[in-house]
């Protein structure tokens, strides 16, 4: 199978380009290269530098390269930022993900696997988090991911889109090729690590004032491997629908640093920091549906997460630079 991976040069894209090369697919990398690394695209891969905003050039590669289906990471993904510029997002995340289904429709292709978020939930008063719980994002980011969910679903209804919509929560770790490296890193696993190799001084701790048992915030990490195998089960099965990823299990920023402290070794001097907007204080997901429709289960811990990234790091103290 020939498929087309947008944001394939980012973080989860190159990963599950490399999961996906090495079961024996195809694959199409389209990345404009404003987040992602030329260095983190796998070689096997036909690598297209692009962007979903350009519809002559999507209905080109449907054209003359004919995936039989789509996964589409490309997307703005900073909650802070969200906060800031709404208009980027829903301009990234919603209107030029239009073009990539009216390209689908005009060459008939039918399969899409989309990647999505908990920030979709937003604060929640019961954990864990099944698909039923009602959407109420608190940040333009959780609200474009979720406006073109609904999109997706009209495009199910009127020309016979069969989605697949995978509702992330903290992805993190790294194989032994790819790891994590943002631009602007905003994430916790990774900067953790960075201030264990001392490439920063210090890690924030964003709010010690959440109603949670040590204060701060809650989150369910599950390993990129993990995430990225539901995608390629999401190509091998006849299956549709909204699915929470994530591990059932939350875990603290406090709780988090001090298991990157027992694995590295290292002191990772952390500071407290004011909450940041739009952060909820608990997310843990519920992933019974995607066990129960596709057999996924995650099959890494948090310590095994950890591990992974700080390899990955150790190895690329400068990420793909």
């Amino acid at each position: 199978m020939k498929v087309l991976v947008t944001g394939g040069a980012g973080y989860i894209g190159s990963i599950c380009v490399e999961r996906l090369i090495d079961r024996g697919y195809q694959v199409i990398v389209l990345d404009n290269l404003s987040e992602g690394h030329i260095k983190a695209v796998e070689s096997r891969a036909l690598f297209i530098k692009g962007d979903i905003a350009d519809r002559n050039l999507l209905l080109s590669i449907f054209m003359n390269e004919k995936p039989q289906a789509v996964i589409h990471f490309a997307a703005k993904a900073l909650v802070a930022e969200s906060m800031r510029d709404p208009s980027l997002y829903f301009q990234n995340n919603v209107a030029y993900g239009i073009n990539l289904l009216d390209a689908m429709v005009a060459y008939g292709l039918k399969r899409i696997v989309f990647s999505s978020t908990c920030s979709i939930y937003g604060s929640v008063t019961k954990v864990p988090i099944d698909e039923n719980f009602p959407a109420n994002p608190e940040n333009p980011y959780g609200e474009s991911k979720f406006l073109f969910e609904k999109i997706l679903e009209w495009y199910r209804k009127i020309h016979g889109i069969s989605p697949v919509i995978f509702r992330y929560f903290n992805a993190a770790g790294a194989t032994l090729y790819h790891g994590e490296h943002h631009r602007k890193e905003t994430h916790l696993i990774p900067r953790i690590l960075q201030a264990a190799l001392g490439i920063l001084s210090k890690v924030e701790i964003y709010g010690v004032d959440y109603p949670t048992a040590d204060g701060s915030a809650i989150r369910d990490y599950i390993h990129v491997v993990d995430l990225v195998d539901a995608h390629i089960k999401a190509l091998e099965n006849p299956f549709e629908g909204v699915f929470n990823l994530g591990s059932a299990k939350g875990y603290s920023v406090l709780e988090v640093i001090e298991a990157a402290r027992a694995i590295t070794a290292m002191p990772i001097p952390a500071v407290v920091c004011s909450r940041r907007t739009g952060d909820p204080p608990i997310l843990v997901a519920n992933f019974r549906k995607a066990f129960e429709t596709f057999g996924w289960k995650p099959n890494y811990d948090l310590n095994a997460i950890i591990q992974s990234a700080w390899s990955w790091h150790k190895s690329h103290p400068r990420g793909y630079e």
